[in-house]
């Protein structure tokens, strides 16, 4: 799994004019190909009049899962060059829909591989990207007596504290940056004289 990736932070549009040709890039983030195909879908609903709807997605940190669809436009004139902006950006866990309302002056396959590539792009600027970072979940169990100082002194340190539960013992969620585990798992042996438990659970992105 990559240590970062970068996606778009919120849903969005770019409207640009092109020889009388409407075209309007819709970006938003997509979890899984479920998440682009449902956004699509959507997408295509809300512009029945469109001449094209076309696409472009890329899902996972690593990019590998990815897709682009043309939508009656020339072969790779449109989708194509949408994915490629997205990959050359680097921009993950994206979908793209340009919607494109015909002016009436056909714009040749150069100009429409720019016109599609360049509404991603001029969507990406307008909208801002964000960094996610791969974060270690980790469960830290402790008893009763020392649990709230040390959800304090979590906080205090900046940690992210996903939740406390109270059992027998108390467990804190929290993430912590995989490079800093060893440094965390000496901080809390040190705050609780050795009493705390740090257990790995997982990774997720934040």
């Amino acid at each position: 799994m990559a240590e970062r990736y970068v996606t778009v932070g919120r849903e969005g549009t770019h409207e640009s004019e092109i020889k009388r040709s409407r075209f309007l890039c819709t970006l938003a983030p997509a979890g899984s190909e479920q998440a682009a195909r449902e956004f699509i879908q959507r997408i295509r609903r809300q512009h029945p009049g469109a001449t094209h709807n076309c696409f472009a997605y890329v899902i996972g940190a690593d990019g590998r899962v990815h897709k682009a669809g043309d939508d009656g436009e020339p072969g790779g004139t449109a989708g194509t060059p949408m994915l490629q902006v997205l990959l050359r950006r680097e921009v993950r866990d994206v979908v793209a829909v340009v919607t494109r309302y015909y002016g009436g002056i056909q714009l040749g396959a150069g100009g429409l591989v720019r016109a599609y590539g360049g509404a991603v792009s001029a969507a990406l600027d307008e909208l801002g990207t964000v960094e996610r970072h791969k974060l270690a979940q980790v469960t830290v169990a402790v008893d009763h007596q020392r649990a709230g100082k040390l959800e304090n002194d979590l906080r205090a340190a900046g940690r992210a504290v996903h939740g406390v539960r109270y059992g027998s013992q108390v467990t804190i969620e929290l993430s912590v940056p995989e490079e800093e585990l060893a440094a965390f798992r000496a901080w809390l042996a040190d705050a609780t004289a050795g009493s705390a438990v740090a257990e790995v659970t997982g990774a997720a992105y934040f």
